[in-house]
C-alpha cells in the first residue's frame, strides 16, 4: 500500500496506528498517574486532555523533583568524624557529629573526614620491609657511615579544614617531612648510637621534629608515633660490619674481664696495704711504749742503785740470768756434787722444741719423747761409767 492511498490510517486497513490516538493514550496515562480524569472530546470531535490538567501534572512533577533535591542535602556525621561544608568549592564550616543539612548540589557539598582513624606513612619501604626504597632508606651518619633505615609514621587528623585545604597532598607531605626529620637526626649521631643503644632516642627526636615541620605547614595532622622497623648497614658492607661488631664485642669482653680482675686484685692489695700500715703503726706504738717503759724502769733502778749499789747489782744479775736461762734448752749437770739423780725439764724442752720448729703439739710431743729417750739412755751410760770408775778406785786401794 502506498503513502498516497486514501485508506492510510483507517483501523481496518492494517497499517500504522494514528499518531493522534497515541498522544491521547499517553496523556491519559500521565493524567492517571497524577490523579487526573479523562476529559471529553474537543469541539471538533477529537478526544484529548485539557491544557490546564496537563499543566497541573507537570507542576506536581516539578514539586516532587524539588523535594527530592532538598532532601539530598541531609547527611549524618558519626562521632569520630567531622563534616566540612563547601559552598561553590569554598570552605564554609566544619559540622559536629549528628544529623545535618546543607544546601544541595550544586550550591553546597560536604566532605566527611574521619579524625580517629590512625593513618600510616611508610619511609624506606612499601607494604613490606623487604620491599625497600633505597632512595629513602640510605642515610649518612655523623661519623661518615651509611646506614639503611626503614620506619613508619603513625598519625591522625586534628583539624579537617587544614588537612583538606592547606596542602595539596597531605599524606605525601607526612612522608617527606618524616624523611627530612630522620635524615637530620641520623646526621647528628654516630652509627653505633643509631643502630643499637640510641634507637628509642632517635625515634623520639624524629617524632618531635616531624610534628614541628607539619605544624609549620599547618597540615592539621598530629603525629602519634614513629616506629623503627629496621636499621642496619647496607647489604654491600654487611659482612665487614659483622666482623667489626664481633671485634668490638671481643674488645668489650676483654675490658670487662680486665675490670673484673682489677676489681678482685685492687681491693685485696688495698686491704693488705691497710693491714701493713696498721701493723706498722701498732709496732711503732709498741716500740715507743717499750722504750718509754724501759727508760722509766731504768730511772727507777738508778734511784735504787744509788741507795744500795751492791744489792741492786746482784739483783740485776740474778734477773738477767733468769731471763737468759729461761729461754734456753740446755741442761747443766753438777758432777762434783756426786749426785746421780738428774732432773730433766721435759715439759720445757717440748715447749721450746715446738716453738722453734713450728710443729703442732702432737708432733712436738713425739719429738720430746724421742729426745727424752735419748737423754735417759745417755744418763744411763754416764751412770754406768761412774760405777766402773768407782770400782777401779776401790780395787786400786
Amino acid at each position: 500500500m502506498g503513502l498516497n492511498d486514501p485508506q492510510w490510517g483507517n483501523k481496518n486497513s492494517g497499517g500504522p496506528p494514528d499518531l493522534e490516538a497515541v498522544m491521547r493514550d499517553l496523556n491519559k496515562k500521565i493524567a492517571g498517574l497524577f490523579g487526573g480524569k479523562s476529559g471529553g472530546t474537543s469541539g471538533n470531535g477529537s478526544g484529548g486532555e485539557s491544557p490546564m490538567k496537563f499543566g497541573g501534572g507537570i507542576g506536581l512533577i516539578v514539586v516532587i523533583v524539588v523535594l527530592v533535591w532538598i532532601a539530598s542535602g541531609f547527611y549524618i556525621v558519626d562521632a569520630s568524624e567531622r563534616g566540612v561544608v563547601l559552598r561553590f568549592g569554598k570552605y564554609v564550616e566544619a559540622t559536629t557529629p549528628g544529623p545535618r543539612w546543607h544546601l544541595p548540589f550544586p550550591i553546597e557539598s560536604v566532605e566527611v573526614v574521619n579524625l580517629s582513624q590512625v593513618r600510616t606513612a611508610e619511609v624506606g619501604y612499601r607494604d613490606n620491609v623487604k620491599n625497600k626504597v633505597l632512595k629513602e632508606s640510605l642515610m649518612l651518619t655523623d661519623d661518615e657511615n651509611i646506614i639503611d633505615i626503614q620506619f613508619a609514621v603513625q598519625y591522625f587528623l586534628k583539624d579537617p579544614a587544614d588537612y583538606l585545604f592547606n596542602n595539596r597532598a597531605p599524606d605525601e607531605s607526612v612522608r617527606h617531612a618524616a624523611e627530612t626529620a630522620i635524615r637530620e637526626v641520623v646526621g647528628k649521631n654516630k652509627m653505633d648510637f643509631v643502630l643499637y643503644e640510641g634507637r628509642e632516642q632517635v625515634a623520639a627526636a624524629t617524632t618531635k621534629l616531624v610534628q614541628d615541620i607539619l605544624d609549620r605547614y599547618k597540615s592539621g595532622i598530629l603525629v602519634s608515633k614513629v616506629t623503627m622497623q629496621n636499621a642496619q648497614p647496607p647489604e654491600q658492607v654487611q659482612a665487614a660490619f659483622d666482623d667489626a661488631v664481633k671485634a668490638g664485642q671481643d674488645r668489650e669482653r676483654q675490658k670487662n674481664e680486665g675490670q673484673a680482675y682489677a676489681n678482685d686484685v685492687v681491693p685485696r692489695a688495698k686491704g693488705a696495704a691497710a693491714r701493713l700500715m696498721e701493723e706498722a703503726g701498732g709496732y711503732r706504738q709498741s716500740v715507743i711504749a717499750n722504750a718509754e717503759g724501759d727508760a722509766s724502769r731504768f730511772k727507777q733502778v738508778l734511784v735504787e742503785y744509788d741507795k744500795a749499789p751492791g744489792v741492786t747489782r746482784e739483783r740485776m744479775y740474778i734477773d738477767m740470768m733468769q731471763q737468759i736461762l729461761t729461754s734456753t734448752s740446755k741442761v747443766m749437770v753438777d758432777q762434783k756434787g756426786g749426785n746421780s739423780l738428774l732432773y730433766l725439764p721435759l715439759d720445757k724442752l717440748i715447749q721450746s722444741t715446738a716453738a722453734q720448729s713450728g710443729l703442732p703439739d702432737t708432733q712436738a710431743a713425739d719429738g720430746g719423747e724421742q729426745a727424752a729417750t735419748l737423754i735417759n739412755e745417755a744418763a744411763a751410760g754416764v751412770q754406768r761409767a761412774r760405777e766402773t770408775l768407782r770400782g777401779r778406785d776401790r780395787e786400786a786401794r
